[in-house]
């Protein structure tokens, strides 16, 4: 785990890239940010987490970091280590998580419930909406830093989701008073998800609907093979993909407000 510091004194503030190997964005920010030599009002960490992961390509090496929180420092995974760590490492900050995905190139925050934190942080990054994801963290993040967003900047591995984080991560540490700057604050759709949707094996799995845009009841979402799958209520897509998981085509989610 590689750890800078922006500034001089104990960091309230974080970035965290690389908890998953194969999301090399959050990297590119940070290089990227750290290349510019910003001017600093107060002191922030830049963290590249799982930096074995990251050099080897893959998502993780015996078990997927965002499931291991809070970790413990004999467990007998190397994430689960890693975990423990960087949980170390962020006590007190609060943190701007940094990951990609294949469901969508638009940014979109994701939290532990509609907290204080994300109701301040989230309307001045530039992200398409918020996620509460609060039913489903288990193992993740926000079990050893509370006051946490995540971010998915963007397609996985594009150019597009390097240039998205790197915006995110000024747009963050301006709001949190590291770096010179301003940032508005807008309003920002909230969705909750309540459902995850899942995906039996097949040669050919298509989605047919857009993330955060409503599905009506009786709309053909996703297909396997020739096998349809067809909302039986409405709801809003999330992280909706083909290839993204193994067993999950993504989660059904409410929109229920905003933030900002």
């Amino acid at each position: 785990m590689r750890v800078e510091t922006l500034g001089d004194g104990e960091p309230e503030v974080a970035v965290v890239a690389a908890i998953h190997g194969d999301e090399p964005c959050g990297v590119h920010a940070v290089e990227r940010l750290l290349a510019t030599d910003p001017p600093v009002d107060r002191p922030a960490k830049l963290i590249v987490a799982n930096e074995r992961a990251l050099d080897a390509g893959v998502r993780y090496l015996d078990e997927d970091m965002n499931r291991a929180f809070p970790g413990a420092p004999e467990a007998e995974t190397h994430e689960a280590r890693l975990a423990y760590r960087l949980g170390e490492a962020l006590e007190g900050c609060r943190v701007l998580a940094l990951h990609s995905t294949q469901s969508t190139a638009e940014p979109f925050a994701v939290a532990d419930g509609v907290h204080d934190f994300a109701r301040q942080i989230v309307p001045r990054l530039p992200v398409a909406a918020l996620v509460d994801s609060a039913n489903f963290v288990e193992g993740r993040i926000f079990a050893s830093a509370p006051e946490c967003v995540e971010v998915e900047c963007g397609y996985q591995g594009s150019v597009g989701a390097a240039e998205n984080a790197y915006d995110l991560v000024r747009a963050f540490l301006k709001a949190q008073g590291v770096i010179p700057g301003h940032t508005q604050s807008r309003e920002v759709p909230v969705f909750r998800l309540f459902e995850r949707v899942p995906k039996e094996p097949g040669s050919r799995h298509e989605v047919h609907v857009e993330n955060f845009s409503r599905v009506a009841p009786g709309t053909t979402f996703a297909s396997v093979d020739d096998r349809a799958h067809v909302a039986d209520t409405e709801f809003y897509p999330v992280l909706m993909s083909a290839h993204g998981y193994d067993e999950t085509f993504g989660y059904s989610a409410e929109r229920v407000g905003v933030v900002g």
